[in-house]
């Protein structure tokens, strides 16, 4: 305050910043009368990429990158509009980053805590009790918490296939098929 500075340093320094990203944009008046202006960056682009262009309404306090409307400060687009029409920067700038709204959040006076030992804390009048079901089980296999739908229903079958021919109703040692696979093996190694 003694340096005669209105705004707090951090949103100093982006307004600093911000103003030299301004240099390197364009802007084009839409609407004097209504405030609204096109934006475009002309810095940084690499060839075959268009430029990018952000919408910026002064009225509404609105720009297409959404720090004008978030932060409540200026973004580089708003620096530039109000370069190009010869505005003060400060008046965009909400209330609550100036050095005298700080200052008076902090203005108010703490009481000093007093010491732990002469906390008085009441007595438990509870005790607690851990749920035994929720405890976590070490043997076994885990348990599945996955909720099943109509998808996880299989359809009706009539036991398991033989792994021989493929066929219900007997498995792969009591398959009448299994001297005939075996021995067509056997035969077909021995050429």
């Amino acid at each position: 305050m003694e340096a005669r500075h209105v705004f707090v340093e951090d949103v100093r320094d982006a307004i600093t910043a911000n103003h030299r990203m301004a240099r390197s944009m364009t802007v084009e008046v839409y609407s004097r009368r209504n405030e609204t202006f096109r934006i475009t960056e002309t810095i940084g682009r690499r060839p075959g990429i268009p430029p990018r262009s952000y919408g910026v309404d002064l009225r509404n306090r609105r720009c297409d990158c959404r720090r004008f409307q978030t932060l409540h400060y200026l973004c580089a687009h708003v620096v530039a509009t109000c370069a190009k029409v010869s505005l003060n920067v400060e008046y965009f700038i909400d209330e609550v980053y100036t050095l005298g709204c700080t200052l008076r959040v902090w203005e108010n006076e703490f009481l000093v805590l007093p010491g732990l030992s002469t906390w008085e804390v009441p007595p438990m009048t509870f005790e607690f009790v851990p749920d035994k079901g929720l405890r976590w089980n070490s043997k076994g296999r885990p348990q599945s918490s996955r909720i099943h739908n109509e998808m996880d229903i299989r359809e009706k079958s009539d036991g398991k296939l033989c792994g021989v021919c493929r066929l219900a109703g007997h498995n792969r040692s009591k398959c009448p098929l299994r001297n005939y696979h075996v021995g067509q093996s056997s035969q077909s190694g021995r050429n």
